[in-house]
């Protein structure tokens, strides 16, 4: 802990950088340095007061990346910080950037990103795509920013009628096909080739084979859910008898707080059975005793004392993926999420009851897997 004597004699980046880290156990920051640079006092304090107001981590992790691109391109753009309450222009000046037709493009370079303001934001980092931004993304942000504003208690323009017409009429123009988080959803026979991959008794093989178990049988979970999972989650249920079977393990998983709930009411899913073992084996063989579940493993096989990142979960499921002998690029770890409601539907279990278990709240977003699911096999595709 630096002593507030030494924080006076420190640099606004330094001081920065230190401030940042007395947040980074609720907010994880990879580019904490870029970020103290990047961010000003205001930022700083802004973040601090969200995560005392009890924000959500993933949100906070969402918010702190909107705000760092949303200061490099007001430099990039104005060489100044970005102002509060931003003006009506500069919103437009943002969709203007980033919403944009390639077509116009080729015979006007002035549309769009300017050159020098795109070679600025690539060089830090921050621009990867060559083309427009996704219209999803730049509401995104735009909502991002407008709910910092609103946190500094100011008023913007984000529900101005130019802006919402400078929104419309751009992803007019450029109409895009909307994709899935996952090209390809991880159902039951894909799922059983990535566990095929986890054939050992390494701690490698024997985590990231209960990280693909829990998170598809416990309902498709979300990548961070996975990723914060805690011992205090999980309670023993009673076996679930089968006929003409041993009686399955069975174990409740209390989600806390999600994307979608608060936290507030106990929302719980259920394991049984394989899931359940797999479980119970990545448990006993790392010797966790309490904390975060799914740890990260060193290079001599020593298990971390901190939490996987979410985009870990990601990267297993890609690399299991790839020693699969599949298309790496095709699956992530929403692939899980999207598998669970199709295998679902695939084994006509009801909608009303995988939504149960997959705790998704938005009927007509869960019914669109088991429509495909049933377009696909049904006698409608299959006239010839």
């Amino acid at each position: 802990m630096v002593s507030a004597k030494k924080a006076a004699k420190l640099s606004g980046v330094e001081r920065r950088a230190v401030e940042l880290d007395t947040i980074a156990s609720v907010l994880p920051i990879d580019r904490r340095d870029e970020l103290a640079e990047l961010l000003t006092d205001a930022d700083i304090e802004t973040l601090r007061h969200l995560v005392n107001e009890g924000m959500g981590a993933n949100t906070l992790r969402a918010l702190t990346s909107d705000l760092a691109y949303l200061e490099a391109w007001a430099l990039a753009v104005t060489r100044r910080s970005l102002p509060w309450p931003a003006p009506e222009a500069l919103l437009l000046k943002f969709v203007a950037q980033h919403l944009w037709d390639p077509e116009k493009r080729a015979n006007d370079p002035d549309h769009g990103m300017p050159a020098d303001v795109t070679d600025n934001l690539r060089a830090q980092g921050f621009l990867k795509s060559t083309g427009p931004h996704a219209p999803a993304t730049v509401r995104r942000r735009l909502a991002n920013w407008s709910t910092l504003t609103k946190w500094r208690g100011l008023d913007g323009a984000f529900a101005s009628p130019p802006l919402k017409s400078a929104i419309r009429l751009a992803v007019r123009a450029v109409p895009r096909t909307r994709k899935r988080k996952s090209a390809k959803a991880v159902t039951g026979d894909i799922l059983a080739k990535l566990l095929a991959t986890c054939s050992t008794d390494s701690l490698r093989d024997t985590r990231d084979r209960a990280i693909l178990m829990v998170a598809f049988g416990s309902g498709g979970r979300r990548r961070s859910e996975i990723a914060g999972l805690r011992i205090e989650q999980l309670s023993i249920e009673a076996p679930i008898e089968v006929a003409g079977s041993p009686p399955l393990p069975s174990l409740a998983i209390h989600l806390g707080r999600t994307k979608t709930t608060s936290g507030e009411q106990d929302d719980v899913v259920y394991l049984t059975g394989r899931p359940v073992d797999a479980l119970n084996a990545w448990i006993a063989a790392a010797k966790i005793d309490g904390g975060s579940v799914f740890r990260g493993i060193g290079r001599w096989g020593t298990v971390s004392k901190r939490a996987l990142d979410p985009q870990s979960v990601n990267a297993i499921v890609k690399q299991r993926a790839e020693m699969a002998g599949l298309e790496a690029g095709e699956f992530s770890a929403h692939g899980l999420r999207s598998g669970y409601l199709t295998e679902a539907a695939i084994r006509n279990v009801p909608l009303l009851e995988a939504m149960d278990q997959s705790r998704h709240r938005s009927v007509q977003q869960a019914s669109s897997y088991y429509n495909s699911a049933t377009r696909r096999s049904g006698r409608a595709a299959r006239l010839l």
